[in-house]
């Protein structure tokens, strides 16, 4: 059967609700936000892999992406996002921008969407390709995320699409007073958790495991990526 983007996208979105229904238990609601599944709905994820997967575009799984990175699966960028609350008026801070998927669903829900990864040659495609799919509310540079963007902070919401050991306390400080930070914590090929760090109007943090995910590592060396320039 020829790819056929809507059926890929019907069947997407069935499948993050179905995802939802079974974790209902764990992530603490049985439905996730409306603008974010309307959000999903609207960027085209076979535009932001391989042209070699675009026929798996819309499977509920992750897919590689070249460097040793992948674009998440599509009901942990809708669950990542939902935890997040992103609001209209706000700003938000992406580690990990990989192909610019995840970048791209969060332009539809913010004000300004800045995004940083590590390696050069990612962060130069995602810039052309969201700028050619018309994603215009987003700022995209190479760096080291665990030391964040700090020129623009503070964030009302920070995402890491990247599993870190810890929760760097960089990012902590660049979170706004009531923001929240979701975030992958463990080591790879061991069991990782989903957390949600949630910053209150004093300053202090409250975390949260949401439930056990698997992410590629956020490294802060090109060399660890194999993506040496």
């Amino acid at each position: 059967m020829p790819f056929s983007r809507d059926r890929g996208m019907r069947q997407m979105l069935a499948d993050i609700d179905s995802e939802v229904s079974y974790t209902r238990r764990l992530i603490g609601k049985s439905a996730l936000e409306r603008r974010v599944m309307d959000a999903m709905a609207r960027v085209p994820r076979d535009e932001f892999v391989p042209d070699e997967m675009k026929e798996l575009a819309f499977d509920n799984g992750p897919l590689p992406i070249g460097h040793g990175q992948t674009i998440s699966q599509p009901y942990i960028v809708a669950l990542m996002t939902d935890l997040l609350l992103p609001q209209a008026d706000q700003q938000v801070l992406e580690i990990g921008t990989g192909s610019g998927y995840q970048t791209a669903v969060l332009s539809l829900l913010c004000r300004q969407v800045y995004s940083m990864d590590l390696i050069p040659k990612l962060t130069a495609a995602a810039a052309s390709r969201l700028a050619r799919l018309g994603y215009a509310n987003v700022h995209i540079r190479s760096g080291n995320g665990y030391h964040g963007w700090p020129e623009h902070a503070p964030y009302h919401g920070i995402i890491v699409t990247a599993a870190a050991p810890y929760v760097p306390e960089e990012l902590i400080d660049q979170l706004a007073p009531g923001g929240r930070l979701v975030i992958p914590v463990g080591l790879p090929h061991f069991t990782q958790q989903l957390l949600l760090v949630n910053k209150d109007e004093q300053g202090r943090t409250h975390s949260r495991d949401i439930l056990s995910v698997a992410f590629v590592p956020l490294v802060d060396s090109p060399t660890a990526t194999g993506d040496e320039q």
